[in-house]
């Protein structure tokens, strides 16, 4: 029998870790219908018929945030045969509040206590059977980073599922006050009424119209009647209990589970620094902890594009140009294709492929920093310390989640900044987070530092990124004392405990990342390089040229490169690349490789760089880098901006600003770096 598993706990409870130790490599992401929420599922690895689902983390299912709405429509709407309630054990109480809401929704529910050897070591001890017996669902008590009851658990879940198939009822806990289970009766009584022959959970919609739920009311069209009744019981309740509705249940709610964790959990004594705490003393120091924060990266930056990661080029280069590119021509030579033909495949597409995929080994590893800072619980604390820092540009710490996404993709960075509740927040976030360089700059980086400062590669690429920071903060002052003025909404985060990452999440993390980047540059490159081979081949009247100059693409070229000679790069070559750059900015390495004559047989990517070296200076290839990592967005971005946006004036007026603000700052480092006798 086919299985439908759903995930569902707080943010940092450990879901994604146990959805990676389930899954493994059998699972995929995407987005929910209708919205930018990635959704991730997969096949559990023991169990092919059984497909599980990661919820959104969520720490209630009130509809206030999109996740929340997502996770309640998908349990509502899809009813997954059993929903697994990760819950933290190092911070029970705060997330038994979902465990109770899943309750009272009435789906099939088995709760995994998480993080069991983490609780166990503080000295807590926990009465499993005794929290099952009190909460009507079963407790397991599993540790997802060291695969510890996860065997267990799925037996647990299977059975449970097969049980609650053939309709096995709900757990009833005495949760409320006698007021307000008098309410939840009689709005009940009146549900009962108006909704016979449509299946409905008349508790759980009960108390979400007593909570004031207005998505629920709207769903259901609720009567004019039974919105005066409601009204009459929350007018009631709120006089008896000197509140309002919400607050008042969720008392309800939080009394109940203190009291049956004071009797089912033995807490170790209070007031004992933990690990994390001591590290936190350091990490978010008002003093230590900038500095600090740009030290790590400065060291993954060194790492990255040092002799681990420049070792790798070589070997890819080979690999691609002289190996597959040597064999793909002679069988073409062999087989009598025509020349043009030839040329197609290994001058445009093997070269303009394999000038990028030179640097996907860097990309990798860059990938695998970033998820072993984000699993051990640092990113969190980094976000936290910026919080400071933003608010003096008029944002809070929630800007800095975009940001830090954007240093992988601009897309998803943009996406997050629907997080936002405040307008001026979200559109400022916006329009500030493609500053932030993405991973598709990197080869661009790569190549240039290879050429020009071999010596200082990772200073070089690691200077870029904090132009791109200083910009960002540079242009927040500007915007909130002109355009954007106002108060930054509060920011509250949980900061996790600090974990050591497992390794195979850190891989999963990482392949995931790197494959979904290598598919999308792969496939736009793919197209790319076979236009660039089309357009500088031929001329405008269709003929093919010897000289690329006279084609299509150097006309172009040569049209639009007066705009860049102030910045100090006047070729046509680097106009058109940083004109398919707005397609995406992968394409900027390979489109130069292609102007330039890389990928002829037996030549690798150092031919590229020897041209390159004849046209730039080390001031113009930092100039050239500098307008890279600051104008306009890639068109994936560019559709997001416009999408979250909604609006063509804000979407323009920010890749105006983005690309103005390039141009002025390669403007100034060329110009001033002249002055004072850099070449």
């Amino acid at each position: 029998m086919s299985l439908t598993f759903a995930l569902a706990g707080n943010p940092n409870a450990g879901k994604t870790t146990l959805f990676n130790t389930l899954t493994g490599s059998f699972q995929y992401a995407g987005n929910w219908p209708g919205v930018t929420v990635e959704k991730k599922e997969g096949k559990v690895r023991k169990h092919a018929n059984i497909r599980i689902i990661d919820l959104p983390g969520i720490y209630s299912l009130s509809p206030y945030s999109l996740e929340e709405v997502i996770s309640r429509e998908y349990i509502l709407n899809e009813k997954p045969d059993l929903v697994i309630n990760i819950v933290d054990g190092t911070n029970l109480e705060r997330n038994l509040y979902l465990t109770l809401q899943l309750i009272e929704l009435g789906t099939p529910l088995l709760v995994a206590l998480n993080m069991m050897d983490e609780a166990e070591a503080r000295g807590d001890k926990f009465n499993l059977n005794l929290l099952s017996k009190q909460y009507g669902v079963p407790f397991i008590g599993i540790s997802a980073t060291k695969n510890r009851g996860i065997d267990e658990l799925m037996q647990q879940a299977v059975a449970l599922a097969e049980t609650a198939a053939v309709g096995q009822a709900a757990p009833r806990l005495k949760i409320y006050d006698e007021s307000i289970e008098n309410a939840i009766a009689s709005i009940v009584e009146h549900l009962g009424r108006i909704r016979e022959n449509k299946p409905l959970n008349l508790r759980w919609t009960a108390l979400r119209l007593l909570e004031g739920d207005e998505k629920v009311a709207a769903d259901l069209q609720i009567p004019t009647e039974l919105q005066a009744e409601t009204l009459t019981w929350q007018q009631k309740i709120e006089k008896e209990y000197d509140n309002d509705i919400e607050t008042v249940i969720a008392d309800n709610r939080y009394r109940y589970i203190g009291r049956t964790t004071a009797k089912a959990v033995s807490k170790a004594a209070e007031g004992r620094l933990t690990t994390s705490d001591k590290i936190d003393m350091v990490v978010t120091n008002r003093i230590v902890a900038i500095p600090l924060f740009l030290l790590v990266m400065y060291i993954v930056f060194a790492i990255t594009f040092g002799v681990v990661g420049s070792s790798t080029i070589d070997l890819i280069d080979v690999l691609i140009n002289e190996t597959i590119g040597g064999f793909i021509s002679g069988l073409l030579q062999s087989a009598h294709v025509a020349a043009w033909l030839q040329s197609l495949v290994v001058d445009g597409i093997i070269a303009g492929l394999g000038s990028f995929m030179v640097f996907v080994p860097q990309i990798m590893i860059l990938f695998f920093f970033i998820s072993l800072l984000e699993d051990s619980g640092y990113m969190a604390r980094v976000a936290f310390v910026m919080d400071r820092l933003l608010r003096k540009l008029g944002l809070s710490g929630k800007s800095f989640i975009p940001m830090i996404i954007g240093f992988g993709c601009s897309v998803p960075a943009v996406m997050a900044a629907r997080t936002l509740e405040n307008e001026k927040d979200r559109r400022l976030t916006i329009i500030l987070t493609p500053f932030m360089s993405c991973g598709a700059r990197l080869p661009v980086y790569a190549l240039f530092t290879a050429a020009f400062f071999s010596q200082n590669q990772g200073l070089v690429i690691f200077s870029i990124y904090l132009l791109g920071i200083a910009v960002a903060i540079l242009s927040g002052i500007l915007f909130k004392q002109t355009i954007f003025k106002g108060e930054p909404a509060p920011f509250v985060m949980e900061l996790p405990p600090y974990r050591f990452p497992t390794p195979k999440g850190i891989l999963i993390h990482m392949w995931d990342r790197g494959k979904r980047f290598m598919i999308k540059a792969g496939t736009i490159i793919f197209i790319a390089t076979v236009l660039i081979w089309l357009t500088q081949t031929f001329s405008f009247d269709l003929q093919m040229v010897e000289d690329p100059a006279q084609s299509m693409l150097g006309l172009i070229g040569g049209l639009i490169a007066p705009v860049f000679a102030p910045l100090g790069f006047d070729d046509w070559q680097s106009s058109v690349a940083l004109l398919t750059g707005f397609i995406a900015k992968e394409a900027v390495v390979a489109t130069l490789g292609i102007l330039h004559g890389l990928g002829e047989v037996g030549e690798d990517s150092a031919a590229l760089i020897v041209s390159l070296q004849t046209t730039f200076t080390p001031l113009k290839a930092y100039a050239f880098m500098a307008f890279t990592v600051l104008y306009l967005p890639c068109m994936a971005a560019f559709a997001t901006i416009k999408r979250e946006m909604n609006s063509w004036k804000w979407t323009l007026f920010a890749v105006a600003y983005q690309t103005t603000a390039a141009w002025i700052i390669a403007l100034m480092i060329f110009q001033v770096g002249r002055l004072c006798g850099l070449n």
